[in-house]
């Protein structure tokens, strides 16, 4: 006989998952903004920060 569904398991797993795949999408958005942002612009804000 099969088991009987575990409903809230699945749907804590697939919260995990879409949580996972949130934070990865936000961390390559993050990297593609630093990656796109000028040379200049990176260093004159490290000179305002001293």
């Amino acid at each position: 006989m099969a088991r009987p569904p575990n409903y809230d398991q699945e749907r804590k797993e697939r919260d995990r998952q879409k949580a996972a795949k949130k934070a990865e999408k936000l961390a390559a958005k993050v990297a593609a903004r630093e990656r796109a942002k000028p040379e200049d612009e990176t260093e004159a804000e490290t000179e305002t920060a001293k």
